[in-house]
Formats: C-alpha cells, structure tokens, sequence
C-alpha cells in the first residue's frame, strides 16, 4: 500500500482524498493538520515552525539560523537561534538590545561575559548547561575542541541574530582620530580594524580557563553568576517522565526561565496553562503531539519533531504528548523569571467534588481519579 493510501484528509464521512500534487513528507510529518481531531475547532494562527525552513547563514567555520517573529508571527515575544561552532571558532564580541537565554545541546562552549562594573565571568559549558545574558551586556561565546552546537533564546519576538551590536563593526563606523583619543595611542595603530563585521570566525582553541584569567590579574568575578550548571542538576522524576526547572530560585539572575522535560512513549505532559507567561518550545528529540485551546471554543493541534518550535501564549490551554516509540525532549523557555501554571487536575481535584460534577456530570470514580493524580506533571 502506498503512502498516498495510507494518509489522507479522510474522517468518517468528512473530507475527500487528496490526488494532488502534494507534499507528502509534510503530510506525514503533520497528521492532525491534515486530518484534524474532532475537537479542533475554530482558528487559531500558527503555532508551529522548523528550523529546518529558517535560512541558514554560513560563516568561516560556524553556522546560525533564526526563528523570529517575521518567520514565526505568532511569537511575538521571543526569537530562537540554532547556532553551530567549530573548534576554536568564535561569536565575536557583541552585546544585545535584549537578553539571551542559552542551552547548550553538543559539544563545550565558552563563554566570555564583562559586565558593567568590570566583572569578568569566563566558564565552560557542557550539554544541559545554560546562561542569561542580560541586556547591554557584552559577551562572546567559542567552540572549544570539540565545537559546540547550541540554542538561543532572546526576549522580543523581533530579535535578529544579523542585527546585533558588533565590537568590529563600532569601532570601523569610529574616526581613527577618535579611536586614538578614545585609547591615548596613535590613530596608527587602528589602521588595520577590520572594515565590516567578523561575526563568527576562525581562532585557535582557547586555553584553559584558568590561564586565560591569570592574563587578566586585576579581574573581579560577578555578584551573581551568569552561568548555571544545569547539567548537574537532577530532573523531577514523575510517573511518565522526567522535568528539570530553572528560573530564579536556583539561578537567581535570570529573566528567562524554563522547563526540559523528557516525556516517555505513551505519556504526557499534563493539560495545563501559564498564567504570567508565554511559553516558546524547542523539540530536541522524539514525535510529539499538542493541542491549544482559547476562548470561545478554539482549539487547534499541532505535531512536532527534532527541530521545530512551538509557541503557546499566555493563559492559553495545552498538553505534549509523546505518539511515538523513544522520548520526547522539550525545552520550554518562559518570557518570566519564575516558573509557573495551573494544572487542569489540580484546579479540579481541589474544587469541592460537587462543584465539579455540576460542570462535568463525572461520576465518582472520575472525581476519585482526579484526586489521585494531582502530583503526576508528566503521566
């Protein structure tokens, strides 16, 4: 049987047969698009987007790719950036207009932070490790031996990676002559500044970190650290899977908090909403399903996998569910410092038992269920 038999927009007696011309690989890897659930209902925008279809930049030994509002309308108030380093290879020095977010996925990073009142944070990173960035603050990042693969997350929907404040680029839009100034040595010495930016290039491996600091003798760590070693952390572990928090209350500087969750074959992640925030999604691995309910009966379903983004907005209704054979892995990145939502079990198992059958005519044995499982965030 072909796979033109096997999917198509067919529900009982609802749809027809699609005979083309289509994509069938999307079709395939979008089935409740192509044939929604029952219970899909009404419009709601997109809330689904790959990297795979966000331009790619390549650059002397590294790569970058966004997803920003203008790929992604729904999500107004967060970009991503899939961003791949080789060995040695640098993000030259910059600084944001927003925070940044990260997670390393493969492969060490090093991070290089010098904050407003002279503070020097230099430290490596391995996968599960993250850092905030905030605002003005300048930074550059290095693969180290192995290269680095990893994501970035900033805090307006209308951040681009190619629109970032440039240390080569401010000081080749500088007159020499203010340069000399600026530094008390002749304008000579700026005569080979680099005419545009570097953005990602070629440097050696750096050294090791405590060396690199011994170079710079009068250095002062930050207050607050800009780095969490989250790969050490331990996840919650729940009856379906697995959820690591990270917000304020054990990385006290961020603005951007988050959740990995690993989801087992057949579990979820309970239906739920966020009350003080919108919820950007990265798919690390697995085949993963969810779907959003608004106001007035709208609801729409969504598939993910490796790769794509999924947005939900604030106080909206959703659950991620695992339909397929290996887990899922989820970063779910928060436009808020602490992490929080209300649990439809909870809110209805803490609702006196009458109250909840005049809404839902349940019968005792769903109220009992309810009751049971209001600990079980991953099921």
């Amino acid at each position: 049987m072909s796979n033109d038999a096997i999917i198509q927009p067919i529900r009982a007696t609802r749809g027809a047969d699609d005979p083309g011309p289509r994509n069938l690989a999307l079709d395939l890897q979008n089935p409740d698009i192509l044939i929604p659930p029952n219970t899909d209902n009404g419009s709601l925008p997109n809330l689904k987007f790959p990297f795979a279809l966000a331009h790619n930049r390549l650059e002397d030994g590294g790569w970058a790719r966004e997803v920003t509002v203008r790929e992604f309308p729904a999500s107004k108030s967060m970009a991503g950036v899939n961003m791949r380093l080789g060995p040695g290879v640098v993000r030259e020095l910059h600084w944001h207009k927003e925070a940044e977010w990260a997670y390393i996925l493969q492969g060490t990073a090093r991070l290089t932070v010098v904050d407003t009142d002279g503070n020097v944070s230099i430290q490596d990173l391995v996968p599960g490790d993250v850092w905030l960035v905030p605002t003005g603050i300048p930074h550059a990042i290095q693969g180290m031996a192995e290269g680095t693969e990893f994501l970035l997350v900033f805090d307006d929907g209308n951040f681009s990676e190619n629109e970032t404040l440039l240390v080569t680029e401010f000081m080749a839009h500088t007159p020499p002559s203010v340069l000399a100034k600026n530094f008390g040595i002749g304008s000579e010495h700026f005569a080979n500044i680099p005419k545009s930016e570097k953005y990602i290039f070629r440097q050696p491996v750096p050294q090791p970190v405590d060396v690199v600091l011994a170079q710079l003798p009068d250095h002062k760590p930050p207050p607050q650290d800009y780095v969490l070693h989250a790969s050490k952390i331990d996840p919650a572990r729940y009856s379906g899977g697995t959820v690591k928090t990270i917000d304020c209350r054990n990385f006290p500087l961020t603005t951007l908090s988050a959740l990995i969750i690993e989801i087992e074959p057949g579990a979820m992640r309970e239906i739920h909403w966020h009350p003080d925030a919108d919820e950007w999604q990265y798919y690390i691995e697995g085949e993963a399903r969810m779907t959003v309910f608004d106001a007035t009966s709208k609801a729409r379903t969504f598939n993910y996998r490796a790769g794509d983004v999924g947005f939900v907005p604030r106080t909206l209704g959703h659950y991620i569910e695992n339909l397929g054979t290996t887990p899922v892995r989820v970063i779910n990145v928060f436009n808020s410092r602490l992490c929080t939502d209300i649990s439809l079990n909870q809110w209805l198992a803490l609702t006196p038992p009458d109250l909840v059958r005049g809404h839902l005519n349940l019968d005792d044995t769903a109220i009992k269920a309810l009751r049971s499982t209001v600990e079980a965030v991953v099921r």
